[in-house]
């Protein structure tokens, strides 16, 4: 196994350990941090933490297969599926934290249902969804929602500023305009499909 698949697998490990801390109530955690009203558990600070970290490997292990000629099918199956596993297993777990709304959470997973079943259709059809601008965009502003619900909208909760929230309907947004965006474009897959 070639090492952007080692980065792959890694970001998978990882899922498990940020729930652990998210949801696994343990009794040994330090007080929360306190300042001026805010209050951060530092369960849910180590999550954030490891959420970030298993982020920023997604581009690591593509720019690396990439850059040196080991992008293989495992990896073509494995990079999306820990992205997906990732963001739905945070997710879930903010839902069950009281953090986020479930319908904007199902909105969010429906389209990388939907998204993957075209992607399914595509390589029936020996063609290639290629990810567009507006799922780059979305995987950002999602992963900046997820480090805002984490954190308990730090720092902007001393401006008022409920950026959390706010980014969480953002990514809900972008995500519906790119799930309807890779919708659009490949359509013609979607005809070809209903025909066979």
């Amino acid at each position: 196994m070639n090492l952007p698949n080692r980065i792959t697998l890694a970001r998978i490990c990882l899922i498990p350990v940020m729930m652990i801390f998210l949801l696994v109530d343990f009794q040994f955690y330090p007080e929360p941090i306190v300042w001026e009203g805010f209050i951060l558990p530092y369960n849910q600070l180590i999550a954030a933490l490891i959420f970030i970290l298993a982020a920023s490997t997604d581009g690591i292990d593509g720019y690396l297969a990439r850059k040196h000629n080991m992008v293989t099918n495992l990896g073509k199956l494995l990079d999306p599926l820990a992205d997906k596993l990732l963001v739905t297993a945070v997710l879930i777990s903010l839902v069950e934290m009281g953090k986020v709304e479930s319908w904007i959470v199902v909105v969010i997973i429906s389209r990388e249902f939907a998204v993957t079943g075209l992607r399914q259709i595509a390589l029936l059809d020996g063609s290639v969804v290629a990810a567009g601008n507006s799922g780059k965009l979305k995987t950002v502003i999602q992963i900046v929602a997820i480090v805002a619900l984490l954190i308990n909208n730090f720092p902007f909760v001393f401006l008022g500023v409920p950026f959390d929230q706010l980014a969480i309907w953002a990514a809900a947004l972008i995500t519906i305009y790119s799930g309807a965006e890779y919708f659009v474009k490949n359509k013609h897959l979607l005809r070809g499909a209903g025909a066979s």
